[in-house]
């Protein structure tokens, strides 16, 4: 039986590396049943001739959006911009959304669906919600914290009511996108899940998932619906 193909968007290009993506992403889709697939950011023209090949397509975290996306100022913190990588995933959130193509969104991504609907962004999470939040801790080892989720959300459905999550992010949402629903949240009040009406193949979580989901059934459980939703006929 055919894998089911899983698009994953990639950090950008530098003199050490190509376009890639960690391999933890990578494990946690092979762990699904999913075949992985690098989307390198070569430019929005690319993203239908990709969608046409594709399942499913995992969004994944790394990296901060460009304020100027969602009309915000800038911040001495934001890092790692890239054009080419905004430029390219917008197009394919957009085309995602249009297609409603199984999608797990990971912090990053969730953060692009949200600015593709025209929601915005905090720029600085400290700034809003004070030091002593858990959303990040370099280097990359952050404490996990509980997230409480809706009851009756296709997330609960999934994990539960409540998750304990590494987070790494200090961009978040701040004004929710047309269409966009949370419905899950930290105790400081950080939303940290959204889903999308009329979207159900979505999973969108703010924290990462791949960190512990090879020792986190809960954690794995989002590829393995991911997976499992590529592999099906599309409803209707």
């Amino acid at each position: 039986m055919r894998r089911p193909l899983i698009g994953l968007t990639t950090y950008p290009a530098t003199p050490e590396h190509g376009y890639h993506t960690p391999l933890e992403y990578v494990a946690a889709v092979v762990r699904a049943g999913g075949a992985p697939v690098q989307l390198p950011a070569l430019g929005p023209d690319m993203v239908d001739s990709w969608l046409d090949k594709l399942d499913g397509v995992v969004l994944i975290g790394g990296g901060d959006i460009d304020p100027a996306r969602f009309d915000a100022g800038g911040h001495p913190t934001i890092y790692n911009l890239s054009p080419e990588r905004d430029a390219t995933e917008i197009a394919l959130a957009r085309a995602l959304l249009q297609r409603k193509l199984p999608t797990l969104a990971i912090c990053r991504g969730l953060q692009i669906l949200n600015t593709v609907l025209g929601g915005s962004l905090h720029l600085h999470l400290p700034d809003v919600v004070g030091e002593a939040v858990p959303h990040r801790a370099p280097p990359r080892a952050p404490t996990p914290h509980p997230v409480r989720i809706a009851a009756g959300s296709c997330l609960a459905g999934l994990i539960g009511a409540e998750v304990l999550t590494q987070s790494w992010h200090h961009q978040a949402i701040d004004r929710p996108g047309q269409g966009v629903v949370p419905v899950a949240w930290a105790p400081d009040g950080v939303i940290e899940a959204i889903e999308i009406a009329g979207f159900p193949q979505l999973i969108a979580v703010q924290w990462h998932p791949e960190l512990s989901a090879e020792r986190d059934d809960g954690q794995q459980r989002l590829f393995d619906a991911l997976v499992t939703m590529s592999g099906s006929p599309p409803p209707g």
